[in-house]
């Protein structure tokens, strides 16, 4: 297959700054590294300082194997370089390397050092220094919400299960995280045999999370089962029958029966890997692969094979244009794995990115015929259709999945929010509005669909109190979404308040100066507030980002003459 153009630019700044002919360091033509595609000969080793800047490329390229050769190159070239030993230990920890522990010793400083001294200590069973490692940790980031659950499996991994618990017990019992932290005391009493600690702890956890996440749930599942409450766990099992999650599907077939009878989480290592993986799972939803990256390696060198960890770290590699990495990682996944089906349904979506449609719409079909009481294969059938603009075959796919549900739970409000989307994409807007007003109503709380309902009104003039209402909720939900302070901002303005409309849309432009539907509204408030230069400004950056053709017209028809006067609302015109 040929090369990425990530790759292709990588290679050909690597090739630019070769210094095999002219003050190389050490080695022939015949040691250096055969790009392919690109020569039928090995390149020349370029200089530490041109591997430096060739791994710099290639990490912002989100080529972490590129990265890592050559940051490890130089790094080994230069060890009194301590930039080059940074960026080296980085990048080997994001592509998995080895090496990654040997330097996060010579600088543990960091936070990605610290973890890593952290998983080797919890790995070696030196509990002591590891829950020292966690109390000292400065500057924890992300990372400060799992604190508690990393010291409470260091605690329970000397034998301490009673103080463990106690170290969790009222982070279990208060505080917005009480879900987390009460699943991971039930994890804890569970592997230690402690069935009726571990269900209270669980029901807890439970009660603490209106939405679970299937994953939660397989989890919980497990606990009850062991504990005697089979026909609890069951019902969990029941309840997950047309989840449009993938992890769901471990809850059929012969996959139930491992996840009743297996212990998912035996000792420390395996606790703190699943951890990471759910932190990491909410910063990829919030666009922090490399963070996000980091934790799955984090998880993956305390678990190895984890299926959880490589299957979030397969679609970060996917969302970075390196699908064929992904795809390769999920070979080692095993058939009989109770997430095989996940898995398949993973293989799919990076099938796709890889622009391998066929391939990947012949998985999908496969996989819904062998499911067919399940919507997964066909949501995201219909996904790979819509995103590709094929709006008409989107809704058949979608059509097709819903109909298997006959009475479609909470966790269905995705398929009803996708096919809005793809009923958008073929000018039915009242279908649109239909379903993502079916979507809140199974699930009232979910920001992307309160985001497209309200600017689905705010840009229609209708309804605005409500959709002012709605987008508020979305922005509460997710205070640093762009996309959503961009809707609020523009349902204010629809309403006239244009002091209100500049304060988010300035604020959305800060987070995302390269949006061009955004820059258009900033440019929109500016003009109706006088301030005309502002406005042009605006409408010519978002132009300059090259969108799509009816965009760019409409933004040089305004740059040209100005918007058309503001029409009355719908409701007004009545």
């Amino acid at each position: 297959m040929a090369l990425r153009r990530t790759s292709w630019m990588t290679a050909l700044l690597a090739v630019s700054l070769l210094a095999g002919c002219a003050g190389g360091v050490g080695g022939d033509a015949a040691d250096g590294p055969v790009i392919p595609g690109l020569s039928a000969r090995p390149i020349p080793p370029a200089s530490p300082f041109g591997q430096y800047l060739v791994g710099r490329f290639a990490r912002e390229a989100q080529d972490t194997a590129m990265a890592a050769d050559a940051m490890l190159a130089a790094a080994r070239t230069l060890p009194e370089q301590r930039a080059f030993q940074q960026e080296a230990f980085m990048a080997a920890l994001l592509d998995g390397r080895p090496e990654a522990l040997a330097l996060a010793a010579q600088w543990p400083e960091g936070l990605a050092a610290q973890l890593v001294l952290f998983g080797a200590d919890l790995s070696e069973g030196r509990w002591e220094r590891a829950e020292g490692r966690v109390r000292d940790m400065l500057n924890p980031g992300p990372v400060q919400v799992l604190l508690p659950v990393l010291t409470a499996w260091t605690i329970a991994g000397s034998g301490r299960t009673d103080a463990a618990l106690a170290h969790l017990r009222p982070f279990a019992e208060q505080g917005r995280l009480r879900a987390l932290n009460a699943l991971h005391a039930a994890l804890i009493a569970d592997a230690s045999a402690r069935p009726v600690e571990a269900v209270r702890f669980l029901r807890i956890a439970l009660a603490d999370q209106p939405d679970p996440t299937a994953r939660f749930l397989l989890l919980a599942a497990g606990v009850l089962h062991r504990a005697g409450e089979t026909a609890a766990a069951v019902g969990l099992l029941d309840g997950l029958n047309g989840s449009s999650d993938d992890f769901a599907l471990a809850a059929l077939g012969p996959a139930r029966r491992t996840v009743l009878e297996q212990r998912a989480i035996r000792e420390p290592a395996d606790g703190v890997a699943e951890a990471y993986v759910a932190l990491g799972s909410a910063l990829t939803a919030h666009g922090l692969q490399e963070f996000s990256t980091m934790l799955t390696r984090l998880a993956l060198r305390l678990r190895p094979g984890f299926t959880p960890a490589l299957l979030l770290l397969a679609e970060n590699l996917g969302e970075a244009g390196q699908a064929e990495a992904g795809l390769r990682l999920l070979d080692s996944v095993p058939t009989d794995d109770p997430l095989a089906g996940a898995v398949a349904l993973r293989r799919a979506m990076l099938l796709d990115r890889d622009e391998r449609v066929a391939e990947a719409a012949a998985l999908l079909g496969d996989l819904a015929e062998a499911l067919p009481g399940q919507p997964q294969p066909l949501l995201r059938l219909g996904d790979m259709q819509r995103r590709r603009g094929r709006f008409t075959e989107a809704v058949r796919a979608y059509d097709a999945a819903i109909a298997r549900l006959p009475e479609p739970g909470p966790g269905a409000w995705m398929l009803f929010h996708a096919r809005g989307l793809a009923r958008q994409g073929t000018q039915d807007m009242a279908g649109a509005e239909r379903d993502w007003l079916r979507a809140l109503d199974l699930s009232p709380d979910q920001p992307e669909v309160l985001n497209e309902l309200g600017f689905f009104w705010a840009d229609r003039g209708e309804r605005l109190g409500r959709a002012q209402e709605i987008l508020e909720r979305a922005v509460g939900l997710r205070p640093d979404e762009p996309r959503f302070l961009d809707s609020l901002g523009w349902v204010l303005f629809q309403r006239g308040d244009l002091e209100g409309a500049l304060l988010w849309l300035e604020r959305a432009v800060e987070l995302a100066p390269r949006d061009a539907t955004i820059n258009e509204h900033l440019g929109d408030v500016y003009w109706a507030a006088g301030r005309r230069d502002e406005a042009r400004f605006q409408w010519q950056h978002a132009l300059a980002m090259e969108p799509e053709p009816a965009k760019a017209a409409r933004l040089a028809r305004k740059l040209a003459e100005g918007p058309p006067p503001p029409a009355l609302p719908r409701s007004a015109r009545r």
